[in-house]
C-alpha cells in the first residue's frame, strides 16, 4: 500500500472548524507597564488541536506556551477560559488611534 493512497482519504475531516484568534495589550504608563497577551488555536501537522499563547512586554519576543488536544472542543474551552481572565485582569484589544481631517 503506498503512502499516497492515504491522501486520497478524507483530508478535511480534522480541520478545525473555525478561526480563533486573540490579541489583547494592557498598558498603563503611571506603573511602566506595557503588556501584550495573544493566543490562536491551530492544528500541528499530526492533526491535533493546540493552542498557542504568547505574551510578554510589548515590543519584546516574550514567551510562548502549547496545549495540544485531541478534540476542538477542549481547545476552544481553554481558550475562552483564558479570554475570561485576561478580560479580568484589565487586558483590551488594542486600539488603533484614527485621525479625523477638519
Amino acid at each position: 500500500m503506498s503512502l499516497d493512497v492515504a491522501a486520497l482519504c478524507d483530508d478535511h475531516a480534522g480541520m478545525i472548524s473555525q478561526r480563533y484568534q486573540l490579541y489583547v495589550e494592557r498598558t498603563d504608563p503611571a506603573k511602566n507597564m506595557a503588556r501584550y497577551y495573544a493566543m490562536e488555536i491551530e492544528q500541528t501537522i499530526f492533526g491535533e488541536v493546540c493552542v498557542t499563547r504568547r505574551w510578554g512586554r510589548i515590543g519584546k519576543r516574550g514567551q510562548e506556551k502549547q496545549n495540544v488536544f485531541e478534540r476542538e472542543e477542549e481547545a476552544v474551552l481553554l481558550f475562552l477560559e483564558l479570554l475570561k481572565q485576561k478580560r479580568g485582569r484589565g487586558y483590551r484589544p488594542k486600539t488603533t488611534l484614527r485621525y479625523s481631517r477638519s
